[in-house]
């Protein structure tokens, strides 16, 4: 197909056809209005389609705002008034960070991104942004992490703050400062979100209003007022979680969202797209994926300019310059503005330079904001993304405004102090600037007055964290989980049945059942909870529209607008997301959850480190449940799918407590005792347990066993009274290859074997440094000793610990093995391959005979056998001494 010819005002072989259609049009929209001419020109649309022509298809619109001047809703406020606490804000932010660098501690701390986005938060603040308040859950506010000095500045003008905390800024290891972004782990009163690290703001963000939306369809809150507003960066859209889950944001109708992005074109180094245009880049995104859009570029200052623009000039020198360009512009002056842009085409405008400086960006424009603010919490069906264009550094005089550095700039001249204090016309006199105080107005002053009227009239004030909800459910007994406690009685099933049947007692919980949020991501028939389909049905906002195809069978797939299980997709860092919303519905929504979200442990921890530490920093309450965990028990899968490590990367988040149980009484102990924490006592801790899927017989749990389950280690197995004897520790399914060797040793060998379930090597080695710092600190009180102390300590012998995960794993708890006992670690390190349980057991060295030889070889060291009985124990069980080591291969 030959490519049709492009017509230009200039060369329109028909001018007064194209005149008569642009009237016409015009007339459309006059008597009409744009819905009628929407549909008639989709019309048109397809109807040329359908005719064979070739219509190209566009997402983008001109590059202009997309809410004309006179559909724009005007803000009721004070301008007067707000303008001065902005500026109150800029000064003040401006003042924590540069006051904090003026000491040889380079503290660091960011100005720039606060002051390309202060208007857009000030407008927020004053007008729409609730507080938690009677009728009203509260507004949920993902702050750009990078602008927190101005939150700050604005807790600080409504008394929230005090002036020794802003001067401390950054300060905060005795206990007066605040921190340098937002971290509810530190700051538990005040910040809800952790945001700071790129992408996670959004896509919790997304997840976070489908959840608002969970709880309203299931009735557990009314949520239907509420909004989640999400502010972001143009550089951090290019992290892939920013637009990773913008599709399920239309999927949902998440009308109750709306992103803010900070379009001040820069990163932290340099511009974000310096040869494109990122506001036309991030339209074509959101809208081809089904968002509202709304463009904020242009102040009101432009409006004359674009009314005069008849012939489309201005506009086209827009389109064709680049956000290089208009970086540079914003870096320098009105006389560079007008040789280097309006220079590209001289009809465009006669201004004066001062003029020309003059024109303001949307982003720092507060009518045009709350024209598309309104515009977005009135749009319903759809999520609304606004795209605000605004400068990096604004005000901040000729060292900082619109600068590549700009984002690392802390320290400032003063003449660039003196730039910033005339061009905000902040009352500090010149002989006060050198000390950079804070300012704020006396309570009287009518700034003040003004400033808690506005958000007295929203409810309160922002951010606020609640610590605790104000009620919990009831957690049943562990009685309640007799079938676990007592066994299998026979039959075989894995830990990851257990759970289900676990987790099916919990649903059925008459007090705590409705507060249970089943996620899984795509593999719920993998891990046996197909069964709960039915019963509880998947959450589904529009219900389901359809028979499923297995609607005969018992176990069919049902979806509901009240389902209570969350089925993700194949997506762990959304179904992580939708884990952290329910974790801190207590928070957010004074309504306590239990979320169990299961996966396979493999994608979990590694594929989502980040989101789960940032689960810790906002005091997540909840569990994840890694199943198929180990790397030599999901025999024949291979590589990537076989774990060997997410106990260990799950260690290293200070308030996630991991456990590897391997009998189905210490999973029910383990997570009776985690519900009653985490909604009894409301600590902030989260839980990491992994599940395995290997069928084996379980017994039933030893009488008065619960305690030292949960401190992470009991004895399963006591060995006879023999002379010789060793300490053999497991966990999850090698323990069971652990139990064997110590019959092994028994029954070959003639030495006795006390065997021990470490259901938390974890929790044993943190309890391990938290009595050894004790003792630092307590030289002359009587010793703590450690629990896996106490326990090895009963009994003589060297210790020999095997896991299905890498060395380092089980190696942790060795500053605690008693005495100069012989301490052996077996793991699986190197890297998982496909084959059965059994060889692969063999390969990495972790099977009952290794652990065999490896007791056996660490009594030889001791001098108590012979090293012949080592050898002969390697030729006994068919050991090939010069078997490729796991980790060389």
């Amino acid at each position: 197909m030959s490519a049709l010819p492009e017509f230009s005002a200039a060369n329109d072989p028909d001018a007064l056809e194209t005149q008569e259609w642009l009237d016409a049009l015009g007339s459309v929209l006059e008597r009409e209005g744009p819905e009628r001419a929407r549909y008639l020109l989709e019309k048109l649309v397809d109807k040329a389609r359908r005719s064979g022509a070739y219509i190209p298809f566009s997402l983008n619109t001109a590059y202009l705002n997309t809410i004309p001047p006179h559909l724009e809703e005007r803000s009721p406020g004070d301008h007067a008034l707000e303008e001065r606490i902005r500026s109150f804000c800029r000064w003040n932010a401006m003042v924590m960070v540069a006051k904090a660098n003026k000491s040889d501690d380079e503290l660091g701390g960011h100005i720039a991104s606060f002051a390309s986005v202060g208007t857009l938060f000030g407008i927020g603040f004053n007008h729409f942004w609730h507080a938690p308040h009677e009728g009203h859950g509260g507004d949920l506010v993902y702050f750009q992490g990078h602008s927190s000095p101005g939150i700050y500045a604005r807790a600080f003008l409504e008394g929230r703050l005090s002036e020794e905390q802003l001067l401390s800024f950054r300060r905060e290891v005795d206990g007066k400062g605040i921190s340098s972004y937002p971290h509810p782990w530190l700051m538990p009163d005040f910040w809800q979100f952790p945001t700071v690290s790129m992408g996670l703001g959004p896509i919790q963000g997304i997840y976070m209003a489908r959840f608002l939306k969970y709880l309203h369809a299931r009735g557990l809150a009314d949520t239907g007022n509420r909004k989640v507003w999400v502010f972001c960066g143009d550089g951090e859209m290019d992290e892939p979680e920013s637009l990773g889950a913008i599709g399920l944001a239309v999927r949902e109708k998440l009308d109750n969202l709306i992103f803010v992005v900070n379009c001040n074109l820069q990163r932290l180094d340099g511009p974000v797209r310096g040869n494109g245009k990122i506001i036309q880049e991030l339209e074509a995104d959101f809208r081809g994926a089904g968002w509202n859009v709304i463009k904020l570029i242009w102040g009101s200052y432009w409006d004359p300019l674009f009314a005069r623009d008849q012939e489309g000039r201005l506009l086209r020198v827009m389109e064709e310059t680049v956000d290089g360009e208009y970086q540079n512009y914003k870096a320098n002056d009105g006389a560079f503005v007008r040789k280097h842009f309006f220079g590209k085409d001289p009809k465009v405008s006669r201004m004066t330079d001062e003029e020309i400086w003059r024109l303001n960006r949307g982003g720092h424009d507060p009518h045009k904001i709350y024209a598309a603010y309104a515009a977005a919490v009135k749009h319903s069906e759809q999520p609304t993304v606004i795209l605000a264009k605004t400068i990096k550094g604004y005000g901040l005089g000729k060292q900082g405004q619109a600068k590549n550095p700009t984002h690392q700039l802390k320290k400032l001249d003063i003449a660039t102090i003196r730039e910033i204090r005339d061009h905000f016309n902040v009352p500090i006199p010149d002989d006060k600037l050198e000390e950079l105080p804070l300012y704020k107005p006396e309570d009287d002053d009518p700034v003040m007055v003004y400033l808690h009227e506005r958000r007295k009239a929203l409810g309160g004030y922002l951010p606020q964290r609640r610590r605790n909800a104000d009620s919990a459910p009831a957690v049943p007994p562990l009685a309640a989980f007799e079938q676990q406690l007592k066994g299998s009685e026979g039959r075989e099933i894995s830990t990851t049945m257990a759970f289900v049947r676990i987790l099916t007692a919990l649903v059925r919980d008459k007090n705590l059942g409705r507060h249970i949020v089943p996620i899984v991501p795509d593999e719920a028939r993998t891990f046996g909870m197909e069964g709960m389909f039915r019963q509880l049905a998947i959450y589904s906002s529009e219900g389901q529209k359809y028979e499923p195809v297995d609607r005969d069978q018992v176990m069919y797939y049902r979806e509901d607008k009240a389902g209570q299980i969350i089925e993700e997709g194949i997506t762990e860092a959304g179904a992580l997301s939708s884990w952290i919303a329910a974790a801190t519905s207590y928070s957010h929504s004074n309504l306590a959850m239990a979320p169990f979200y299961i996966f396979y442990s493999m994608f979990g921890m590694q594929r989502i480190g980040d989101l789960a530490w940032a689960a810790g920093d906002q005091r997540a309450r909840g569990f994840l449940l890694g199943a198929t965990a180990g790397r030599t028990t999901l025999n024949g899968e291979g590589l990537q799918h076989e774990d060997g490590h997410s106990h260990v990367l799950a260690s290293v988040i200070p308030n996630c407590v991991s456990y590897d149980p391997t009998f189905a009484y210490e999973l029910a102990v383990i997570i009776q005792d985690g519900l009653r924490r985490m909604l009894t006592d409301q600590e902030d801790v989260f839980y990491y347990i992994t599940l395995m899927n290997e069928n084996y017989e379980h017994p039933a749990m030893p009488a008065g066993a619960e305690e030292a389950i949960l401190k992470g280690m009991h004895l399963v197995r006591e060995g006879s009274k023999k002379k010789q004897r060793v300490q053999l520790i497991g966990s999850g399914t090698i323990l069971r290859e652990v139990i064997a060797a110590g019959e092994l040793l028994e029954a070959d060998w003639g030495v006795a074997a006390d065997v021990w379930s470490a259901t938390s090597l974890t929790e044993l080695r943190r309890e391990g440094l938290a009595a050894d710092r004790w003792n630092m600190l307590h030289p002359e009180a009587k010793p703590r000793v450690p629990h896996v102390t106490r326990c090895l300590e009963k009994s003589a012998g060297p210790v020999v610990a095997a896991t299905d995960y890498i060395k380092t794993f089980a190696d942790q708890i060795r500053p605690y093995v008693p005495g100069d006992r012989i301490y052996r670690v077996l793991g699986t390190d190197g890297y998982g391959r496909s084959d059965s349980r059994a060889r692969l057991r063999h390969f990495f060295e972790v099977n009952r005979h290794f652990v065999t030889v490896a007791a056996l070889k660490a009594l030889a060291d001791r001098g108590e056998v012979k090293s012949k009985v080592v050898a002969d124990a390697i030729r006994k069980y068919g050991i090939d001494p010069e078997k490729p080591n796991p980790v060389a291969v």
